[in-house]
């Protein structure tokens, strides 16, 4: 078993046996379950699991262009639940950031930083599992500051969710919108990042198909979270997208320290 898990790297998925094709299957689907509930940690979720059958060149612009679908069948179904208005600030901040991140990635280790941010977003997660809580949303100011934190974190790490999904889950927005705007801020970052995957000649005819082979699992696990979602109690989802968080974070922490 392990022998044709281990020689199906690389491999077109025509020619992988069953055993591999069915964990790559699970996996998308595990994955879309997780974004159709909490609105985000697809991506994460996805490249942990793919990349240890597929190189992760490929892995990348697979996983964006199913993040790019996810949003577009997502969206529709939380449009009228969007906070505009804090997306348009959280952008702006995104946009004054992402160049001061990508000159810290260039000039700083990223290991050590991915897990300084790892450690942060745990200390954070405490914080609101014990009960801090915005009393009102933070005004433009603030929201910049947040939106170019993760501007930068994204540029430097590529781990740029944690502030924004912080921003959300901290403030009195609610559930429904905070995963609303959720949906919509990661669809704009996953547009920029599959568009920069184009320019550098990642996306090829080998990689749209295997993405688009992947469209069947990862649709139905985004109906089954979407329903988990529409199932939940407020109290119930704030507690499992902070236990998801924490998972994240840990992942991300151990890959920066062994990966």
């Amino acid at each position: 078993m392990f022998d044709t898990f281990a020689n199906a790297g690389g491999m077109p998925l025509t020619q992988m046996g069953v055993l591999p094709l069915a964990y790559l299957g699970i996996a998308i689907l595990s994955a879309g379950v997780i974004r159709g509930y909490s609105g985000f940690g697809f991506s994460m979720i996805a490249v942990m699991s793919v990349t240890l059958l597929l190189p992760p060149s490929e892995v990348v612009p697979i996983i964006l262009m199913l993040e790019v679908v996810a949003s577009l069948w997502l969206l529709p179904r939380v449009w009228r639940q969007i906070d505009w208005k804090s997306l348009v600030w959280l952008s702006a901040g995104v946009l004054i950031g992402t160049p001061a991140g990508v000159y810290l990635l260039a000039n700083i280790p990223p290991r050590p930083m991915r897990a300084a941010i790892a450690v942060v977003v745990m200390v954070l997660v405490v914080l609101l599992w014990r009960g801090f809580a915005l009393k009102q949303m933070p005004g433009r100011g603030k929201t910049v500051a947040v939106g170019a934190l993760s501007g930068v974190l994204n540029g430097s790490a590529t781990i740029g969710g944690p502030p924004v999904i912080l921003f959300y889950f901290s403030s009195p927005a609610g559930v429904a919108v905070s995963r609303a705007s959720l949906i919509a801020f990661f669809f704009g970052t996953d547009i920029v990042a599959f568009l920069m995957c184009l320019q550098q000649g990642l996306v090829t005819t080998k990689t749209a198909t295997m993405g688009a082979s992947f469209l069947v699992p990862m649709i139905l696990g985004l109906s089954l979270g979407s329903r988990f979602f529409r199932q939940s109690k407020a109290e119930a989802f704030r507690r499992k997208v902070l236990i998801l968080l924490m998972l994240l974070a840990l992942a991300a922490l151990v890959r920066a320290l062994w990966g």
